[in-house]
């Protein structure tokens, strides 16, 4: 059953989607996702986002350009976390979704991500199902620890071949 709802507005959204989808493979969880749009199917929408707990859904990551309702409306209906990634697009950088998605009134919160962060937001995810979750826990600190034997290895190739020598 899949723990984690990833929606998006369109299609073009998907490079940045599966991001989240990928670190979320990687960790173990299990996730649907769907393309659905707030603007242009309400009323499916609202079905979604009202049926997603009973579903079995604890998270939802929900990206959104432009005017960005979508991680807005999933957090009004939907009684657990949602995690918005704002989309980057041509007129303002992604900036103008940023700002819809971290504006949120009181009452409707919705964790935010850098723009286009969907590894951050399967990650962050992640660290929210584990909170009662010890095996994926586990996993999270396994993949922290791989992580820093990355560094740890280009830090050592760095001090081999040296500062100019190194790209």
């Amino acid at each position: 059953m899949a723990k984690v709802g990833i929606v998006m507005g369109s299609d073009s959204d998907m490079p940045v989607m599966a991001k989240a989808a990928d670190m979320l493979e990687k960790l173990g969880v299990d996730y649907e996702m769907t393309i659905i749009s707030a603007h242009r199917e309400p009323d499916i929408f609202y079905e979604y986002a009202k049926g997603a707990e009973a579903k079995g859904i604890k998270v939802i990551i929900a990206g959104a350009g432009m005017a960005a309702h979508l991680p807005g409306m999933c957090a009004a209906i939907f009684p657990m976390p949602v995690i918005g990634i704002p989309m980057h697009t041509t007129s303002l950088g992604g900036r103008d979704s940023l700002y819809s998605i971290v504006q949120m009134p009181t009452g409707i919160p919705v964790a935010t991500v850098a723009i286009n962060g969907g590894a951050n937001a399967g990650i962050l995810a992640a660290k929210i199902l584990a909170t009662s979750d010890p095996e994926l826990l586990q996993r999270l600190k396994e993949y922290s620890e791989e992580m820093k034997e990355q560094v740890v290895e280009k830090d050592a190739k760095l001090k081999k071949v040296g500062y100019k020598n190194y790209m």
